[in-house]
């Protein structure tokens, strides 16, 4: 028996949600045995409710990727349309996350990746028009396609320790756990050097939205505690009615509207029943792709940026699957998840799909971890997340009903579940020690999974090296520090070429 084998029988024995009694026959049969579905403990049920979950948490990504991409304004002076930058991301979201389900067989949905679409509104398009900017993603995602087809992506992500990999789920752990006490108003930014970041307003929870948020969190956790089969489900529907009928009492409204600050409003979606529930999908972004970025700034600077993307793409998706893999109990002892070549050639085709459908490189997101913890752990989840996107670019309005500080709380919830797995890092060496310590606390502090795995990186070839241990690192880890060296010192070097 491999060692995947033993790992799929200690979860059929121990971490089963609602294991059936029989296996299904029929169609059912053949569908359950593609997915594995009994096999990883699992049953039709619970994959249900989990993509439902995953959706649910996911959902905003239809109306902040919009907004984050909207708000770029390219150099001939152009900006994408809102209702269209809503269309092709849930396009692009539903249609990655059925292929990944289909292909890779495993519960983690794609969307609009957060800090790729910020780095594309803020940065690139001051130098290049939109459709180069996507051209750009374009190539970016065919040369991660292009790593894992090799292989080279998969030796790379063999290469990494265990302990480290081990590390970044508790990384991903902490960090998704503070976006949702960040999007959630919890912890706000002070606005001041220090300290920079503090509770609520002035130092106490002030607002109404972040009180639900509370409530969710404590809702949500007792009952996550006391075991009850669809317990994230259960709090993210039950404080969303619970949201829509103080927003009808209280009318707070957005935080931010005609460019007022509103401190007592939501952060990001009101849940209010909105007016138009129905709406025709415009999809005429998709393909308005360009590869003209190379003569409009020069190969060299075009190259960085791509460079860039390329980096921040590969890792934070390793990250986030090494996490979700973790979470969902399908690793093996070295940290390594089945179909993990598929999944790794997926995950780059999302990239060159958002780039195409202009919503952005497409990739794993870590909210999956809400549909993991609510049981899910087979790709049947993802056709359930998938359909539900598609369904969305018909009832983009009815998308912004649950609001953030909801769905942040199951982030939350999930970031606690995944730090669990900091039990099985063995810290009796401080050459080990010192690393995943990096690995855990840069990813949240500086908002970036791709940040704290090359900190983690680096820090790893380092110490060890100097502590007499050089000969334990893989060539291929020490090839990627060095690169990890590079991307966190572009900067200058942008600025000493010109660039």
């Amino acid at each position: 028996m491999t060692t995947y084998e033993h790992k799929e029988l200690a979860i059929s024995q121990s971490t089963a949600t609602e294991t059936p009694a029989t296996p299904p026959s029929g169609l059912k049969s053949r569908i359950d045995s593609y997915f594995e579905i009994t096999r990883r403990g699992s049953n039709f049920a619970t994959e249900v409710r989990g993509g439902i979950v995953t959706f649910v948490t996911m959902a905003y990504i239809v109306i902040l990727n919009p907004i984050i991409l909207s708000s770029g304004v390219d150099i001939d002076g152009n900006s994408l349309g809102f209702p269209q930058l809503a269309a092709v991301t849930a396009l692009t979201a539903g249609v990655m996350t059925i292929l990944f389900g289909v292909v890779a067989r495993l519960p983690f949905g794609f969307a609009a990746g957060l800090g790729i679409n910020s780095f594309l509104a803020v940065s690139v398009v001051g130098e290049v028009t939109w459709p180069e900017a996507m051209g750009l993603v374009v190539i970016n995602g065919l040369i991660i396609v292009l790593l894992a087809a090799t292989g080279l992506r998969r030796l790379i992500f063999e290469a990494v320790p265990i302990q480290l990999k081990l590390a970044i789920t508790v990384g991903i752990g902490l960090f998704i756990a503070f976006i949702g006490l960040v999007n959630a108003g919890f912890v706000t930014s002070t606005g001041a050097a220090s300290p920079p970041v503090g509770l609520g307003v002035n130092g106490s929870v002030a607002t109404i939205p972040t009180l639900i948020f509370i409530v969710t969190l404590v809702v949500t956790g007792v009952l996550v505690a006391r075991k009850v089969k669809g317990a994230l489900l259960i709090g993210l529907v039950g404080s969303t009615v619970l949201a829509v009928i103080v927003e009808a009492i209280a009318k707070l409204g957005p935080q931010f509207s005609n460019g007022e600050f509103n401190a007592g409003g939501w952060s990001l979606s009101v849940p209010a029943l909105p007016a138009q529930w129905v709406s025709i999908p415009d999809l005429s972004l998709v393909g308005q792709v360009s590869f003209g970025s190379f003569e409009r700034i020069g190969a060299l600077a075009a190259m960085m940026l791509v460079f860039t993307l390329v980096f921040t793409n590969f890792f934070d998706a390793m990250g986030t699957m090494t996490g979700l893999s973790n979470e969902a109990k399908l690793a093996d002892a070295k940290g390594n998840f089945p179909r993990l070549k598929s999944a790794l050639v997926v995950e780059g085709i999302g990239a060159v799909a958002g780039g195409f459908t202009s919503s952005s490189s497409n990739t794993v997101f870590i909210e999956s971890g809400a549909g993991i913890g609510e049981g899910a752990r087979t790709g049947f989840a993802n056709l359930i997340t998938g359909l539900m996107f598609l369904v969305a670019m018909f009832f983009t309005p009815l998308t912004s009903i649950v609001p953030t500080e909801v769905a942040s709380a199951a982030l939350v919830i999930v970031g606690a579940m995944m730090m669990t797995q900091i039990k099985d890092i063995d810290f009796s060496e401080f050459s080990v020690l010192l690393p995943v310590f990096l690995t855990i606390v840069v990813m949240p502090l500086t908002y970036s999974i791709a940040n704290g795995i090359g900190a983690g990186f680096v820090a790893w070839v380092l110490i060890r090296s100097l502590s007499g241990k050089a000969k334990g690192i893989s060539p291929l880890l020490w090839i990627v520090a060095a690169g990890f060296l590079l991307y966190f010192v572009r900067g200058p070097i942008e600025t000493m070429l010109g660039l």
